[in-house]
């Protein structure tokens, strides 16, 4: 269900590229550290998204430095609070997903991968009980509706919606209800989108989707308008965040990353 919050790679300059992949590379040496080094297999772009967004809101100090790894011999990486945030939230994410996985279909291999984040969960559900708190029920929620074949799109996505919202608050601030309402929107925008590109596959395997239940058949044009006004509602709100460090960035994800992705993972491409 992640993965579509990314940034345009070919729009952005070789600077900006240098900062993506610093942001990133830095969220994936947290979860080696905080987790394991099996656990950074689920890493995701948006969490990198996540920690731009809050490091430019509230502009910490950063710490940098160039390691290596098996897939990048020489690399640039950057360190923060928010950068250790995203990397716990991507790790939270990635255990509750597992799990949701093994509940709905069994699968046995979901278990072994919720094994691999496991182990630094009592920490992160400690250090983070609203969220973890709110990853749980409202994934609970969003398989209740599944399981019932709801037929009211806006239900399992706003399941997603509340779910994202608890995730970009990281302090109980004045930025809290404008970060809120963004995070509802884009948790919005993700569950639909997913929802429209795995349509002939959910059809095919008689799984659920929402378009599916709603009984109109492929109807991209449709689905399309509803990405179009979730993510409208997402960068309101975000453009009411006092951003300058890295808002360039920021926008390349919002206002083409996001669509490029949704392009290319859709069947047939842009149509």
């Amino acid at each position: 269900m992640f993965g579509y919050v990314m940034a345009n790679l070919s729009e952005l300059s070789k600077e900006e590229r240098n900062r993506y992949s610093a942001v990133y590379c830095g969220i994936c040496r947290r979860i080696r550290t905080c987790a394991s080094n099996t656990a950074r297999l689920g890493l995701q772009y948006d969490m990198a998204f996540l920690a731009l967004l809050l490091m430019s809101l509230y502009e910490p100090e950063e710490t940098v430095g160039k390691s290596a790894c098996m897939l990048h011999p020489r690399r640039y990486w950057t360190d923060n609070r928010y950068i250790s945030y995203a990397a716990d939230m991507n790790v939270a994410l990635a255990y509750y997903k597992c799990m949701d996985d093994y509940s709905d279909e069994g699968k046995y291999t979901a278990k072994l991968m919720a094994g691999v984040f496991e182990k630094a969960m009592p920490r992160i559900r400690q250090q983070y009980p609203r969220q973890c708190q709110s990853m749980e029920e409202q994934l609970a929620q969003l398989r209740r509706l599944e399981q019932e074949k709801c037929a009211n799109a806006d239900e399992p996505a706003a399941c997603f919606g509340r779910l994202m919202a608890q995730i970009l608050v990281y302090e109980e601030d004045l930025w809290k209800p404008l970060l809120e309402q963004m995070g509802y929107a884009l948790g919005r925008y993700i569950y639909l989108a997913d929802a429209a590109v795995d349509y002939r596959r959910d059809q095919k395997k008689h799984q659920y989707n929402p378009y599916i239940a709603m009984g109109t058949g492929e109807n991209w044009d449709l689905w399309e308008q509803y990405l179009v006004l979730a993510m409208g509602r997402c960068t309101d709100y975000y453009e009411r965040l006092p951003l300058v460090q890295d808002k360039k960035l920021l926008d390349n994800i919002l206002y083409s990353g996001v669509w490029v992705e949704y392009n290319r993972r859709r069947p047939g491409g842009k149509r």
